[in-house]
């Protein structure tokens, strides 16, 4: 805290010269930055009333952390001069072109471990008609399959409110059931160690898969290639565990060698994006997993609010003549 808003940092701040560049530290130091609140209280904590003075012009650039109402994101604009940082413009761009006119067939690959987070976005993307198939893996697929009355077991503690996201999934299910497609076969480790493909129907399997099976990926693949817009955010399977990240790395592959435009969000995806070679040849990386699955659920960001209401005080103090 002491070198972010206390007396040391403070002096720092009067004393940079034109050109140079000061670091706070980390921000999360500061327990005011960990609470999301409302407006009108950000901007009466400490961390603002101590930082704003300070300042010309605030520049957020931070898109991964819009959708958080902290001080630092939703409090400081409040009372600053401010605008989007280039990469911001970029996240939000991609993002408006995925909801505004995608072009079609517009594909989505949901997987990872939150359903959460992942059940808001197909609602709405059906719902505004923005999506003609999501793609199914990882928890979601789990959860689809159950709601299904398809045998695959699910650890439910992990999931929060489980009964009320399984409603959600048959619900969706009934209402757009042939454009959601899920796994025809899972991948399991056997005793030895070694991945072993069975159709999702097999009445034997007692362990919980770990990634997609063979003929889903060339299911999922096929999909893919033949799409002009894809979207893809959280892996298909558990990629930590050795011969498991094979749905995860071939649907990337898949993903840029179609002639589509590509997205991919979320931690994980990029960094095995990374780790294959291949990140550059996405039509857009996102930094974002959290703030991106938030615009593409329909909500709206703290942080990027924020922004808007400072450009509208801006434009009523400095009208065009």
């Amino acid at each position: 805290m002491e070198d972010v808003i206390g007396p040391h940092a403070i002096q720092k701040i009067t004393k940079v010269q034109p050109g140079e560049i000061l670091v706070l530290d980390n921000l999360r130091f500061c327990a005011e930055e960990n609470i999301d609140d409302k407006r009108e209280k950000l901007v009466k904590t400490h961390f603002v009333r101590r930082l704003a003075p300070l300042f010309d012009f605030y520049i957020d650039d931070a898109f991964a952390t819009a959708h958080r109402s902290q001080a630092s994101i939703a409090g400081l604009p409040e009372l600053l001069p401010s605008v989007a940082g280039r990469l911001m413009e970029k996240e939000l761009d991609a993002v408006s072109t995925l909801l505004e006119q995608p072009k079609r067939p517009c594909i989505y690959s949901l997987g990872g471990s939150k359903v959460e987070d992942k059940i808001p976005v197909i609602e709405n993307i059906f719902s505004r008609g923005k999506a003609d198939k999501v793609i199914l893996g990882g928890v979601p697929a789990k959860l689809f399959l159950q709601a299904r009355e398809m045998k695959t077991k699910i650890n439910e503690e992990e999931i929060r409110d489980f009964k009320q996201y399984l409603d959600r999934a048959r619900s969706l299910t009934r209402k757009y059931g042939d454009h959601i497609e899920v796994p025809l076969d899972l991948a399991y480790e056997d005793k030895q160690g070694r991945r072993v493909d069975q159709p999702v129907s097999s009445p034997d399997i007692e362990e919980e898969a770990l990634d997609i099976g063979s003929k889903t990926l060339e299911k999922y693949s096929k999909i893919v290639r033949g799409a002009a817009t894809v979207v893809a955010n959280g892996p298909l399977g558990v990629f930590e565990r050795n011969g498991f990240d094979k749905g995860t790395k071939e649907l990337l592959v898949s993903m840029v060698e179609s002639n589509g435009y590509t997205v991919i969000g979320g931690g994980h995806l990029v960094g095995l994006a990374s780790m294959q070679g291949i990140e550059e040849r996405f039509s857009h990386v996102s930094t974002a997993g959290g703030a991106m699955l938030s615009l593409l659920s329909g909500q709206s960001l703290p942080g990027v609010d924020a922004l808007v209401r400072a450009a509208t005080r801006m434009r009523i103090a400095n009208p065009v003549s």
